[in-house]
């Protein structure tokens, strides 16, 4: 039985989706009052209702509950967790979830048994990180290192459906101009959702994932002015773009990653995936063929 904490989530939604397809048994992790059919309206979910219909087995908890993930964890093999608390509000703080959440799920699977343990940090995840969601994920990846279980660790780059769909997708929406920080010039390995879906789930079986960690990105390096010339090649019009200093506010963009911003203005995260890739039998997804998916309708 393999474990999925975060369904409800783009990641995770397509990780179970895989997994369901390949016939396995999938268990995934539905809080009472999850918001995932109003926000997979929206795109920005995947409905609960939908991975239960294809086949996944519902149980109900909460990572803020430790008592309640002992029902979720009972009788599993493996355990892939991809859940933040990004998009979430009110009590589902970073803390409380990225960090607390993450050991509470850490510990009910140790206590259970479960052998497998696959967590997706993300790049950059430092305890000295100034911002607090890449510093409580490298606090719970710490944990996970001290713990028995067997564990893999992926550390994905910049998702370019989330980041592209916020940073220019929202704005555009709305018939605002897209705002950019400083120069926007900086290299980055933007990777698809489904390519890192992809990685978790080859993840569970393979040799070289036990007890590793490792970045993954997609398949070249791109800046944010890349990125907007790759969609006016899409749409076959200019987008208008306005630029703000270090530390200006970005609209759209949510509150807890608003310094991801400033700092991918500040360095190159070109990640070479070649070896990985092939490693792990992953085919990696051009930006351009994301941005056609994204855009092109």
């Amino acid at each position: 039985m393999i474990l999925v904490v975060g369904a409800t989530g783009l990641l995770g939604g397509a990780i179970t989706q895989i997994l369901l397809a390949q016939s396995r048994d999938v268990r995934i992790l539905v809080r009472h009052n999850s918001p995932s059919t109003a926000m997979a309206a929206q795109g920005m979910a995947t409905a609960a209702q939908t991975l239960v219909d294809g086949g996944a087995q519902p149980v109900y908890g909460d990572l803020k509950d430790r008592a309640s993930l002992d029902d979720a964890v009972a009788g599993v093999d493996t355990v892939i967790t991809t859940a933040n608390s990004v998009l979430r509000s009110g009590e589902d703080t970073v803390e409380a979830v990225d960090l607390q959440g993450n050991l509470n799920l850490i510990d009910a699977a140790q206590q259970a048994g479960v052998k497998h343990f696959i967590f997706v940090s993300a790049l950059g995840a430092d305890v000295e990180s100034l911002i607090p969601l890449l510093r409580y994920k490298a606090q719970a990846c710490a944990a996970l290192r001290e713990c028995d279980m067997t564990h893999t660790i992926l550390s994905p780059n910049l998702f370019t459906e989330v980041w592209v769909g916020v940073v220019i997708g929202a704005p555009l929406k709305a018939g605002q101009p897209v705002t950019l920080v400083g120069e926007a010039r900086r290299k980055h390995s933007f990777v698809s959702i489904g390519d890192v879906a992809a990685f978790a789930v080859a993840a569970v079986d393979n040799p070289a994932a036990r007890n590793a960690s490792f970045p993954i990105g997609g398949p070249e390096g791109l800046s944010w002015r890349d990125i907007v010339a790759g969609i006016e090649q899409v749409l076959d019009r200019e987008l208008p773009v306005r630029f703000v200093q270090p530390g200006e506010h970005v609209p759209f963009v949510p509150e807890a990653v608003q310094q991801s911003l400033v700092t991918q203005n500040t360095f190159d995260s070109v990640i070479p995936m070649d070896d990985l890739a092939a490693t792990y039998g992953v085919t990696l997804t051009p930006v351009s063929t994301v941005l056609q998916r994204m855009f092109g309708g």
